[in-house]
């Protein structure tokens, strides 16, 4: 069963869903993105949401390309941490598509 949650990314506010359970996750992650994109706002000034999204989720992609380089775990550790990662960029890739899907729309 899938649960809904009002997430908010620089004073606008998304409904998204997730897996029963996922609530408070999903909710961390928002604030997160909400932080790097505030930050990334007062840095670079206003620009408009589609590019925000984009420069955002760049910086993020960077830091976990910066983490796989860095890793330096071997074996079936790095392959476990591949797939688990994969599976949360999966998802977060999903979310991603949805909040531009909305920011297009609005």
């Amino acid at each position: 069963m899938a649960a809904t949650v009002s997430i908010t990314i620089v004073g606008r506010s998304y409904e998204v869903s997730c897996d029963d359970g996922q609530e408070d996750y999903l909710r961390a992650l928002a604030a997160e993105v909400d932080h790097r994109a505030a930050a990334l706002l007062r840095s670079v000034g206003q620009v408009g949401d589609a590019r925000l999204l984009v420069m955002v989720c760049l910086l993020m992609a960077d830091e976990i390309a910066e983490l796989r380089r860095n890793k330096g775990n071997g074996g079936a550790e790095a392959a476990a941490a591949d797939a688990a990662l994969a599976g949360g960029l999966d998802t977060l890739a999903r979310r991603i598509d949805a909040i531009a899907d909305r920011l297009e729309k609005a």
